[in-house]
Parts: structure tokens; sequence; C-alpha cells
């Protein structure tokens, strides 16, 4: 059972980055992903039982995107990462290693994942479905989607903004036409 598992034990005790920091690993893994602090929080809870998977699982395990991008902040601070998480609390170094690109390699990642899943199931009961998605939306629909600077951009749901562009150019239009006739 988990709970009585040392590496378990040792991973809900284990905190992120120095333990006075005022800006925590939640808020920054938060901030830099457009999510509220709770999610954010979500996220870093799966990112251990992601890591606990890594260890115990027996095959190779794929993260969600998320529990990657907490992986990917974590791995930026590089000391806490190595010296304390991988040293003391997995008690085994955790490397990341990104897909070589191709069919082969998504297919491969996509089977992973499913594992992944499959696994995760056993150990804790279902996944939370906004964070671990099924593998068809993690391998084949999200790698699709672009992250986006929104102080730079505006997001306009496509439906919207079809609509908008639509009237955007019956008013070029317009004025052309005006403008030929004047």
């Amino acid at each position: 059972m988990v709970p009585e598992d040392p590496l378990w034990q040792r991973l809900e005790a284990y905190r992120i980055g120095p333990p006075d920091a005022e800006f925590t690993f939640a808020q920054r893994l938060a901030r830099e992903n457009g999510w509220d602090a709770d999610y954010a929080e979500r996220v870093v809870g799966e990112y251990r039982r992601f890591c606990y998977l890594a260890m115990r699982a027996g095959h190779e395990v794929t993260p969600s995107d998320q529990v990657d991008q907490a992986w990917h902040l974590h791995l930026t601070y590089s000391r806490d990462y190595w010296q304390r998480f991988c040293a003391e609390v997995l008690e085994a170094p955790l490397h990341h290693g990104p897909t070589a690109g191709g069919k082969a390699e998504r297919d491969r990642y996509y089977r992973q994942y499913a594992q992944t899943l499959a696994s995760y199931e056993k150990v804790f009961g279902p996944s939370p479905a906004d964070i671990w998605p099924d593998a068809n939306r993690r391998l084949y629909v999200d790698p699709l989607a672009r992250r986006v600077q929104t102080r730079n951009y505006w997001m306009v749901p496509r439906r919207i903004g079809w609509a908008v562009m639509i009237v955007a150019l019956l008013g070029i239009s317009a004025m052309i036409v005006w403008g030929l006739d004047g």
C-alpha cells in the first residue's frame, strides 16, 4: 500500500525549493502556466504521484502535459532537484528525456502513457481527467496546441473569431465600395 511505503512518505513530506521562499514553487507554476493557485497545487500533488510511479511502476512512465510542466520547472531548481529530490527523496536519479520525434516515437509514448494511466489507477485509483487526459488527447490532440504569451495576444474563441473576421471583411468591403462610389 502506498501510504506505508517510505518513498511515498518522503514524497508527501518533500517541498520543492527553498523553505523560506516568498514565491513558492506552486505559485511560480501557476503564473507560468496561467493556472489558478488551487489547480497548480493539485498539479504538484500529481507530480508527486508521477514520481512515485516512475520509481515503482516497473516500466517507463510518461507524464501528462501539466505534470510535465511541473517536472520542467522543478528541473530549473537544479540543486534542489539533484541534491535533495533525487538523492534524498527518490534515492535514485530521475532523468527527463525528450522525444526524438516522429510517428514511431509518438506511438511509443502513446503506449507508455496509456500504461502509466493504468498503473496510476492500480496504485491511486482513477486519475483526475483535468490533469491526466486520455492517451489520445495527450499524444495526438494536445501536441497540436501552442503556448501563447497572453499579454501580447488576444485570445478569442474560434466561433467568435470567425464572426469578427467576417464582420471586419464586410466592413472593409463596404468601405472600398463606398470609396469607389464617392
